[in-house]
């Protein structure tokens, strides 16, 4: 359940800078107000943690195999 949601928020990250690239917009500080908000700096360091933890998954081996 935690690979879930941290690939989730990876997608989100990845997803706002997608947008800050082709439009110029980032869409989590265009929802909290900036990107000083504190609303936007929790969301940014919880992308960031789970890019971390997806790290993990790249040299993560299935139990299958």
């Amino acid at each position: 359940m935690f690979n879930k949601i941290a690939l989730l928020l990876v997608i989100i990250g990845a997803l706002n800078w997608g947008c800050v690239g082709l439009f110029q917009l980032d869409l989590v500080a265009w929802l909290f107000g900036s990107t000083a908000a504190i609303g936007s700096r929790i969301v940014y360091v919880l992308i960031a943690l789970a890019g971390i933890w997806c790290i993990n998954l790249l040299f993560h081996r299935d139990r299958d195999e």
